[in-house]
Protein backbone atom coordinates (compact mmCIF):
# COMPACT_ATOMS: atom_id res chain seq x y z
CA UNK A 1 0.00 0.00 0.00
CA UNK A 2 1.42 3.17 -1.01
CA UNK A 3 2.16 6.02 2.08
CA UNK A 4 1.14 9.12 1.18
CA UNK A 5 3.66 12.63 0.95
CA UNK A 6 2.91 13.72 4.70
CA UNK A 7 2.75 9.89 6.33
CA UNK A 8 5.67 11.19 8.56
CA UNK A 9 3.67 14.39 10.32
CA UNK A 10 3.43 13.08 13.37
CA UNK A 11 0.37 13.54 16.21
CA UNK A 12 1.29 15.04 19.34
CA UNK A 13 -1.17 15.74 22.03
CA UNK A 14 -0.85 16.99 25.56
CA UNK A 15 -3.32 16.90 28.37
CA UNK A 16 -3.41 18.09 31.76
CA UNK A 17 -5.39 17.16 35.29
CA UNK A 18 -5.38 19.45 38.70
CA UNK A 19 -4.87 17.07 42.08
CA UNK A 20 -6.26 18.93 44.37
CA UNK A 21 -4.66 18.17 47.87
CA UNK A 22 -2.31 15.97 46.96
CA UNK A 23 1.45 18.12 46.38
CA UNK A 24 3.99 17.09 43.89
CA UNK A 25 5.82 14.85 46.00
CA UNK A 26 3.11 13.01 46.76
CA UNK A 27 1.72 12.71 43.39
CA UNK A 28 5.32 11.91 42.16
CA UNK A 29 5.65 8.28 44.12
CA UNK A 30 2.77 7.44 42.22
CA UNK A 31 3.90 8.40 38.77
CA UNK A 32 7.26 6.77 38.97
CA UNK A 33 5.69 3.64 40.15
CA UNK A 34 6.00 2.53 36.33
CA UNK A 35 4.90 -1.34 36.89
CA UNK A 36 1.60 -0.19 38.87
CA UNK A 37 -0.28 2.13 36.99
CA UNK A 38 -3.31 0.54 36.26
CA UNK A 39 -4.50 1.17 39.98
CA UNK A 40 -5.23 4.44 38.58
CA UNK A 41 -6.01 3.32 35.12
CA UNK A 42 -9.68 1.75 35.61
CA UNK A 43 -10.07 0.57 31.71
CA UNK A 44 -6.63 -0.91 32.32
CA UNK A 45 -7.09 -4.63 33.02
CA UNK A 46 -3.46 -5.34 34.13
CA UNK A 47 0.01 -3.78 34.14
CA UNK A 48 3.36 -5.74 35.56
CA UNK A 49 7.27 -5.30 34.98
CA UNK A 50 8.88 -7.51 32.74
CA UNK A 51 12.37 -6.56 32.99
CA UNK A 52 14.30 -4.06 35.43
CA UNK A 53 13.56 -2.79 38.71
CA UNK A 54 10.33 -0.59 38.97
CA UNK A 55 10.91 3.17 38.26
CA UNK A 56 14.53 2.45 36.86
CA UNK A 57 14.95 3.98 32.99
CA UNK A 58 15.48 0.54 31.00
CA UNK A 59 12.68 -1.08 32.68
CA UNK A 60 9.93 -2.37 30.89
CA UNK A 61 5.89 -3.40 31.70
CA UNK A 62 3.56 -4.86 30.16
CA UNK A 63 0.15 -3.64 30.20
CA UNK A 64 -3.49 -4.67 29.01
CA UNK A 65 -6.75 -4.33 28.18
CA UNK A 66 -6.54 -0.14 27.50
CA UNK A 67 -9.80 1.65 25.49
CA UNK A 68 -7.88 1.56 22.33
CA UNK A 69 -8.58 -1.37 20.18
CA UNK A 70 -6.07 -4.35 19.18
CA UNK A 71 -5.73 -4.22 15.64
CA UNK A 72 -4.80 -7.91 15.76
CA UNK A 73 -6.56 -10.73 15.50
CA UNK A 74 -6.27 -10.48 19.63
CA UNK A 75 -9.24 -9.09 21.32
CA UNK A 76 -7.19 -7.88 24.33
CA UNK A 77 -5.05 -4.63 23.51
CA UNK A 78 -1.58 -4.74 24.56
CA UNK A 79 1.55 -2.87 24.79
CA UNK A 80 5.04 -3.24 26.16
CA UNK A 81 6.76 0.18 27.31
CA UNK A 82 10.18 1.08 28.25
CA UNK A 83 10.95 3.28 30.72
CA UNK A 84 13.47 5.99 29.05
CA UNK A 85 14.53 8.45 31.00
CA UNK A 86 13.38 9.47 35.13
CA UNK A 87 13.89 12.86 36.93
CA UNK A 88 13.53 12.80 40.52
CA UNK A 89 14.17 16.71 41.20
CA UNK A 90 11.84 17.82 38.33
CA UNK A 91 9.13 15.27 38.83
CA UNK A 92 9.01 13.74 35.07
CA UNK A 93 9.28 10.49 33.55
CA UNK A 94 9.48 9.66 29.73
CA UNK A 95 8.57 6.16 28.34
CA UNK A 96 7.98 4.51 24.84
CA UNK A 97 6.17 1.74 23.48
CA UNK A 98 8.51 -1.20 22.15
CA UNK A 99 5.86 -3.26 20.89
CA UNK A 100 2.40 -3.26 20.36
CA UNK A 101 -1.21 -4.12 18.96
CA UNK A 102 -2.72 -1.37 18.73
CA UNK A 103 -0.68 0.40 15.80
CA UNK A 104 1.45 2.81 17.77
CA UNK A 105 4.22 3.38 15.74
CA UNK A 106 6.96 5.70 17.01
CA UNK A 107 5.28 6.53 20.24
CA UNK A 108 7.14 8.10 23.04
CA UNK A 109 5.05 9.90 26.31
CA UNK A 110 6.09 12.08 29.22
CA UNK A 111 4.19 12.16 32.46
CA UNK A 112 5.23 15.41 34.68
CA UNK A 113 4.04 16.53 37.75
CA UNK A 114 3.69 20.35 38.12
CA UNK A 115 2.87 22.87 40.40
CA UNK A 116 -0.31 24.43 40.60
CA UNK A 117 -0.12 27.66 40.02
CA UNK A 118 -3.24 28.63 41.82
CA UNK A 119 -3.07 26.37 44.43
CA UNK A 120 0.62 25.28 45.41
CA UNK A 121 0.36 24.85 48.95
CA UNK A 122 -2.76 22.35 48.16
CA UNK A 123 -2.19 20.61 44.79
CA UNK A 124 -0.35 19.88 41.75
CA UNK A 125 -1.00 19.50 38.00
CA UNK A 126 -0.29 16.07 36.22
CA UNK A 127 0.75 16.76 32.64
CA UNK A 128 1.11 13.89 29.93
CA UNK A 129 1.67 14.48 26.47
CA UNK A 130 2.90 12.13 23.99
CA UNK A 131 3.65 12.05 19.97
CA UNK A 132 3.05 8.71 17.85
CA UNK A 133 3.08 7.98 13.90
CA UNK A 134 -0.87 8.59 12.60
CA UNK A 135 -2.67 5.64 14.67
CA UNK A 136 -4.93 3.51 11.31
CA UNK A 137 -8.63 3.72 12.11
CA UNK A 138 -8.20 7.07 14.83
CA UNK A 139 -8.15 10.53 14.53
CA UNK A 140 -5.83 12.62 16.31
CA UNK A 141 -8.92 14.59 18.32
CA UNK A 142 -10.18 11.18 19.49
CA UNK A 143 -6.78 10.18 20.83
CA UNK A 144 -6.50 13.56 22.58
CA UNK A 145 -9.97 12.69 24.49
CA UNK A 146 -8.78 9.23 25.64
CA UNK A 147 -6.18 11.33 27.19
CA UNK A 148 -8.08 13.72 28.66
CA UNK A 149 -10.19 11.47 30.49
CA UNK A 150 -7.70 9.23 31.25
CA UNK A 151 -5.55 11.90 33.08
CA UNK A 152 -8.64 13.37 34.74
CA UNK A 153 -9.49 9.81 36.20
CA UNK A 154 -5.72 9.62 37.04
CA UNK A 155 -6.00 12.92 38.97
CA UNK A 156 -9.21 11.81 40.75
CA UNK A 157 -7.54 8.22 41.79
CA UNK A 158 -4.07 10.46 43.30
CA UNK A 159 -6.66 11.98 45.43
CA UNK A 160 -8.19 9.35 47.03
CA UNK A 161 -4.95 7.15 46.96
CA UNK A 162 -3.31 10.22 49.30
CA UNK A 163 -6.90 10.73 51.19
CA UNK A 164 -6.38 6.86 52.31
CA UNK A 165 -2.75 7.37 53.29
CA UNK A 166 -4.31 10.52 56.13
Amino acid sequence: MEQDSHHHQRWEGKVSARVRNVTKAQAWPLVKDFFNIHKFFPTLATCYGLHGSNGDPGCIRYCAGFSIPSNGPESVSWSKERLIAVDDVDFWLKYEIVESNIGFNSYESTMKVLSDNDDESNGCMLEWSFVVDPVEGLELEELVSKYRVAVQVMGQKFEEEIQSLV
